[in-house]
Formats: C-alpha cells, structure tokens, sequence
C-alpha cells in the first residue's frame, strides 16, 4: 500500500532512477533576457544543478530525505522528498556562458540573456 500512495504522490525516492517530482516553475521574456523561476522551498540552493544549453535550461537537485518514524499513521503526507529534474526549451537564442542564478525565500530564479541577435531594436522614422 505504501508503494502505491507513493506512486501516486510523488513521496519518496525513485525506483527506477527518474525523478521524484518536478518543482513548479513560470518562465518569461524580456526585451533582453529569460527568466525562470522555480518553488524550490526547504532546499539547499549549492545543491541545485543548473544547466543552460542553446536550446534548454535544465534543473536538477534532491530533497533532503525525512528520517523514516516508526509509529506514525499518516492521514496524508504531501511534502515532496527525493530527486528532481526540470527541462524547459528556450525559444530563442541566448547566451548560455551568462546565465547567472539567485535563490531567496524558496524561489531560485535564473536570468538568461538573449543572443544579441535577437534582442530587439528600435528604429526611428526619419521625416524629410
């Protein structure tokens, strides 16, 4: 019974070396760059492993594991424990080499600027 609720919530680590869970992420654009954010709550952010390729952003760390306690009769358990991945592809060329990373209160956010290529430019209209 307690490896079927773990299959269907996510609660523990992997049998079969594919991720636990995947972390909630929202990834946007700016003029000059993309921006992801993930919930990465209760994780130690030097162990989160952020690979920027030209065409993806990988995200890759594991939850500390809860000691296993005898005589708990747990009625639900929610929190996510084990190993996670998320790849997202980037729809626009970017300068992997300048990614840069910061984590705060949960959240760890990851700026990629765009290829100069790409980035938009403004052209005036000349009267005469």
């Amino acid at each position: 019974m307690d490896r079927l609720l773990d299959d269907a919530f996510g609660g523990g680590l992997p049998r079969d070396g594919t991720p636990a869970w995947e972390p909630a992420v929202e990834m946007f654009e700016t003029d000059g760059e993309i921006v992801v954010r993930a919930e990465l709550p209760n994780i130690d952010p030097t162990q989160v492993d952020i690979t920027v390729t030209n065409d993806a952003v990988t995200l890759r760390g594991q939850t500390k594991t809860e000691e296993e306690h005898k005589g708990r009769n747990y009625v639900r358990r929610e929190l996510r424990t084990g190993t996670f991945m998320r790849t997202l592809p980037l729809l626009t060329e970017v300068n992997s080499g300048d990614a840069k990373a910061t984590y705060r209160d949960g959240v760890l956010e990851v700026k990629i600027p765009k290829s100069e290529r790409v980035k938009p430019t403004s052209v005036k209209v000349q009267v005469g």
